[in-house]
């Protein structure tokens, strides 16, 4: 089932259906510090197999967050972003809001995202340091998109 919700002229959806995926490409490929030079194609498979949702304005996407997910046990949080000329509006706030309030999403045992600088945004939703960061392990190949 389809979630949408209008405030103050934005709205808010997890329709796939309506992601500009030029826009997303973009900001994610030229503008993110997490994902430099990320292929169209790779963003493209990204939205194949996450939740997605995207903050709309007259027609544009301007915002945009995707959760990696079981939609049963576990999701991750990642590429979220407003633009530029979007930011200083509450609309980062109002997206993860949007996500959290998400049936499929509170359902899960175990929430997670990375961060560089957005401590204090994630905080507000509950999001905390890892409890136990020595049970944690990655395999990180490569640092950027060539």
């Amino acid at each position: 089932m389809i979630r949408e919700k209008q405030i103050d002229g934005f709205l808010f959806s997890d329709d796939k259906s309506k992601l500009q995926v030029d826009v997303i490409h973009h900001y994610l490929s030229a503008e993110s510090y997490w994902a430099q030079n990320v292929p169209y194609e790779r963003v493209v498979r990204s939205i194949d197999g996450s939740a997605c949702f995207g903050i709309y304005y007259e027609g544009k996407q301007v915002g945009f967050a995707r959760v990696i997910t079981d939609k049963a046990t576990f999701g991750y949080m990642a590429d979220v972003f407003v633009l530029k000329e979007f930011r200083g509006r509450g609309l980062s706030k109002q997206l993860i809001q949007f996500m959290m309030d998400d049936p499929e999403l509170k359902k899960l045992r175990r929430f997670m995202l990375a961060t560089r600088d957005a401590h204090e945004l994630y905080e507000k939703f509950g999001f905390t340091l890892l409890s136990t960061p020595e049970r944690f392990m990655e395999i990180k190949p490569f640092e950027k998109y060539e």
